[in-house]
């Protein structure tokens, strides 16, 4: 009896250490599907050694089967193999207008809780009028200057995402300047720079990685819908919002050109946004 229960107490033992950590199957599903995404991303060749870009006349509209997981497409490319090197360019896009978004807006956010006075009214300002526009109606005008393209749509999305870092880093940081141990910090006689560097600076990001955790669901959803729109890569590219824009005219006779690349955006965006999520609730809790 206590053999036969022994893996049952452990298993239930792992299970209460996780749900501790806020880890619950959602959760780990999540961590799985970003897990499984980050391959693709890395390592594509590990889940399909195909050549995305290779077209096979003979094959094309294939329904999905053993030998093609996800069917063919229009010009007979395995659309699994599609899907899989397609990770790359959305999560590429994804993480790098969220990097470049956190860098701006912590800037920002920090410069105008440390000035103050009219270049604080300054940065606010134009904060607020970058924020008037939905992220995907600004970035949507950007492109429209710039035109279509991989670079152009990364810091479009970059730049309508500023003002939602900026805000927090901005107001965490007249907080921080008005806490106790800053000032008793200043007693001490340390220079500005130092009590920035210390103690400013630290608690101001605090929340900034899972702001950006979450924004990177956002940012991968946006970057599929301008890529849809023709505003990102461009065919034969394998960008998952570009596949919707070629499969969409094929729901009919093959849905599953458009229907399971649009799958794999919903997991990743909803896998993302679920850890993300997951992470805010641990730190809230652990704040309270």
């Amino acid at each position: 009896m206590t053999i036969a229960g022994s893996p049952r107490v452990a298993v239930a033992r792992i299970v209460t250490r996780a749900r501790s950590f806020g880890v619950t199957p959602g959760v780990a599903v999540a961590a799985a599907t970003v897990g499984l995404v980050a391959v693709a991303v890395i390592a594509p060749a590990v889940l399909a050694g195909a050549d995305p870009l290779a077209a096979d006349p003979l094959a094309a509209q294939l329904a999905p089967s053993a030998e093609h997981w996800f069917g063919t497409d229009h010009l007979g490319r395995d659309v699994f193999t599609r899907v899989v090197h397609g990770a790359r360019y959305s999560l590429l896009i994804g993480v790098t207008a969220v990097a470049i978004a956190v860098l701006v807006g912590t800037a920002l956010g920090l410069l105008a809780g440390l000035a103050r006075g009219a270049l604080d009214e300054l940065i606010t300002r134009v904060l607020d009028v970058v924020s008037a526009f939905p992220d995907l109606l600004l970035a949507l005008v950007l492109i429209s200057f710039t035109g279509p393209g991989t670079t152009n749509l990364i810091f479009a999305l970059g730049i309508a995402s500023i003002p939602r870092f900026a805000r927090v880093v901005r107001a965490q940081t007249l907080v921080v300047q008005e806490s106790g141990y800053v000032e008793q910090a200043r007693t001490f006689g340390l220079t500005r720079a130092t009590l920035v560097r210390r103690h400013v600076l630290p608690h101001a990001v605090a929340q900034v990685p899972i702001l950006a955790t979450i924004g990177l669901g956002t940012a991968i959803l946006g970057a599929a819908g301008l890529s849809f729109l023709g505003m990102g890569p461009q065919p034969p590219e394998p960008e998952w919002g570009a596949m919707l824009a070629e499969g969409r005219n094929y729901l009919r006779n093959a849905w599953w050109i458009a229907v399971l690349p649009g799958v794999a955006v919903t997991a990743t965006v909803i896998a993302v946004s679920s850890l993300g999520r997951s992470w805010q609730r641990h730190y809230d809790g652990r704040s309270s």
